[in-house]
């Protein structure tokens, strides 16, 4: 199963005047309908995430000139300023993890620079940071990979055809290919692909089995040779643990195998709510159920010591670090850029805000390889307390 993420807290708290909240995320698990219907509610709620990355983007939060490209016009609306802030520190703080891997700082291995990366999206529906990287850095320096639904990779798809801009990113016409389906991608550089990472839980199973066929293309386009991050924005959530655990276990394992003396180092990035047992997440964990939507890991991984410890167990032991969306506002956004944020928009529910940036986390973690990485040591000391 592939999914993108739950765009920027919105955690479907009541509002005033019994105006909704909604966590327009990706994702959705009815148990009065059938499978088919809970994939498609997972595979639309990318449009909201496009949607609020959007609003942040016009209003000035970020800079980004390819949210327009992905964003359907039917959906153009302007988001809610805690949502906006939402949106904008946790795409911050996850560029700056990405920036740290891709070249850390200068007391790191000084052959890590050099290296070529890679990196591995799930669920990246309509996100943009492929295009934000490829767009500032030599394409030979780095390869990047999403995996996603097929009908979801379609609409990217159309979009990057009908773009010059995207277009220009991904360099020559004739170095890239489109499946006939129009469901993949593949470019030196980037790489789209149709995968249902419920699959990849399972594979091994069976050598006829979808997830044989997923995990054989998958080899046979990703590089295991490569420094790898793994980026998951609110898309493990939708599995179950079980599930979610095999997905990663078969990057550990499978695609990655255990390090050894010619292996590099893999790391993973984690966007996720936590702390569904409070007064503040039960009502939302209340507010999506009547959605249809469940989010299956939430109680297994609801604090920020269970989400290190999930990373450890699941064989990123070089370090594990997580801390709440609040936290990474208050100590990773300098003054004067907060200063810069706050005069956007007026924010008078500073108490509502405070409560939807403590449900959502960001947790980091990896294992090292025959080159040492170091560009996130230090901060897996950042938020000690839960």
């Amino acid at each position: 199963m592939s999914a993108s993420q739950i765009p920027n807290l919105n955690t479907l708290r009541s509002g005033r005047g019994g105006r909704g909240r909604g966590l327009r995320g990706r994702g959705g698990h009815d148990s009065s309908s059938g499978p088919g219907h809970k994939d498609k509610v997972v595979q639309g709620t990318d449009n909201d995430a496009s949607v609020s990355r959007l609003s942040a983007v016009g209003l000035g939060y970020l800079e980004d000139p390819f949210a327009r490209a992905l964003t359907p016009q039917s959906l153009e609306t302007r988001r809610l300023p805690i949502i906006n802030r939402g949106t904008y520190v946790r795409t911050t703080a996850i560029d700056q993890l990405v920036a740290r891997f891709l070249g850390p700082p200068a007391d790191s291995d000084p052959t890590w620079k050099t290296k070529k990366k890679q990196i591995i999206s799930l669920g990246a529906g309509s996100d943009t940071r492929v295009f934000r990287l490829l767009s500032t850095r030599p394409a030979q320096d780095l390869v990047y990979h999403e995996l996603d639904f097929a009908v979801n990779n379609v609409a990217k798809i159309k979009a990057i055809r009908g773009t010059p801009l995207l277009q220009r990113v991904l360099g020559k016409s004739e170095d890239v290919t489109i499946s006939d389906a129009g469901d993949e991608l593949h470019s030196p550089a980037y790489h789209i692909h149709a995968v249902d990472l419920r699959t990849l839980a399972h594979e091994g199973e069976s050598d006829t089995s979808p997830a044989h066929n997923a995990g054989h293309k998958l080899q046979a386009l990703v590089d295991n040779t490569l420094p790898t991050l793994l980026l998951s924005e609110c898309c493990l959530v939708y599995l179950s643990p079980d599930e979610a655990a095999g997905v990663v276990q078969y990057f550990t394992h499978s695609l990655f195998p255990a390090p050894n003396e010619k292996s590099e180092p893999l790391a993973l990035i984690l966007y996720e709510p936590i702390r569904p047992d409070d007064a503040f997440g039960r009502t939302m964990v209340a507010n999506l159920a009547t959605r249809g939507i469940q989010l299956q890991t939430l109680h297994k991984y609801a604090s920020l010591e269970s989400q290190r410890r999930r990373l450890h167990e699941q064989g990123f032991d070089g370090g594990q670090a997580a801390a709440d969306v609040d936290f990474l506002w208050e100590r990773w956004v300098a003054e004067e850029e907060k200063e810069r944020v706050a005069r956007l928009e007026m924010l008078d529910e500073m108490e509502e805000w405070k409560l939807l940036a403590q449900h959502y986390c960001v947790a980091w973690g990896w294992r090292e390889g025959r080159t040492r990485f170091n560009g996130w040591r230090g901060l897996e000391q950042q938020q000690s307390e839960d």
